[in-house]
């Protein structure tokens, strides 16, 4: 009776303890702060990007690594400083942080939690890192260098439409790139001897009124800068564009999937996934401040021609051959 009685009660106890065991088995493993105010349909295709450079380092989310996802609608920009010091609270080991404004808000939090960010700008300008190859403090990250790539996509308009002399450029007025954005779009319009405008748009903003605006200015061709809020707005800025027969240049694949004219830029995803890579390799033991500034090597052309097209625009052969995807 004795060993019987032995014998149920150290089952009892192990039936007890099982759950805290299993339990701290749980919480054992790295949590990671996802940070982003990226538009709710770009979203899985981020994530998907974001876990699988996690992967390639050897941390799978939900076994050996949790992720804890936060976001911010596209123009609500406030709201992403509230949301870094949630996840900080929550005890991450790092921050992930995409695009420019949550890198902002999750560098305001805090100067000890690792910071890996994934941002369209200069590092550096933005004051994320010290120089590119040697970041110090506790950020590093990769960089879209969608800013930079202003010039390039004016000699595509340039290309697409020669006798252009009049060029719109729409941003964000709350991004904190955009005087950035305009500086090299200004200083690219002045060597391509174009004319240059700078509308300001917001979530609210009528995209109808403002293409109508823009053919009585006479404008030959609009660059839409870069900002999630074009995300949200693409049906428009693409149904406004076609309708009032202005050729326009995106700096996201999504906008000539959607019917626009033409986009270029890095790889958003694979620049995600290498920043999944320097997550893990921080959670590995490595610091932030140590790791180069990942920039892309990789340019995608993206031209719908059916929307060239429509525009009576005949593309030339030297870009459908440097093109990536021609959508037809």
């Amino acid at each position: 009776m004795q060993r019987r009685a032995f014998i149920s009660l150290a089952a009892s106890a192990a039936a007890v303890l099982r759950p805290f065991s299993v339990y701290a088995e749980r919480t054992s493993i790295a949590t990671v702060g996802f940070l982003s105010s990226f538009p709710p349909d770009t979203r899985p295709k981020f994530t998907r990007a974001f876990e699988r450079g996690l992967s390639e380092s050897g941390f799978v989310n939900g076994q050996t690594v949790a992720i804890e996802y936060r976001w911010a609608e596209a123009g609500q920009y406030e709201r992403l400083p509230t949301l870094a010091v949630d996840l900080i609270g929550r005890g991450v080991s790092v921050l992930f942080a995409t695009p420019i404004n949550a890198a902002i808000a999750a560098k305001n939090a805090t100067s000890t939690i690792p910071i890996v960010f994934a941002i369209g700008s200069d590092p550096v300008q933005m004051r994320l890192a010290a120089t590119l190859n040697h970041p110090g403090g506790n950020s590093t990250g990769v960089t879209f260098l969608s800013v930079e790539l202003g010039r390039k996509r004016l000699e595509l308009l340039r290309e697409l439409k020669p006798k252009t002399a009049s060029v719109a450029l729409l941003v964000n007025p709350k991004n904190p790139t955009v005087a950035a954005q305009i500086s090299e779009n200004q200083a690219a319009t002045t060597a391509l001897g174009l004319r240059f405008d700078v509308v300001n748009i917001s979530p609210q903003t009528d995209i109808e009124d403002v293409f109508a605006r823009l053919v009585q200015q006479r404008a030959d061709a609009v660059v839409i800068g870069a900002d999630p809020i074009f995300w949200d707005l693409r049906g428009q800025l693409v149904a406004s564009a076609a309708r009032h027969s202005l050729p326009a240049i995106y700096f996201a694949r999504e906008f000539p999937a959607a019917g626009g004219l033409i986009s270029y830029n890095s790889d958003f995803a694979d620049s995600i996934r290498e920043a999944g890579t320097y997550v893990g390799r921080v959670l590995k033991g490595e610091k932030p401040g140590e790791l180069p500034v990942l920039q892309p090597t990789k340019f995608e052309l993206v031209i719908n021609l059916k929307t060239a097209k429509a525009l009576g625009i005949a593309v030339p052969q030297t870009l459908l051959v440097e093109a990536d995807e021609v959508i037809e």
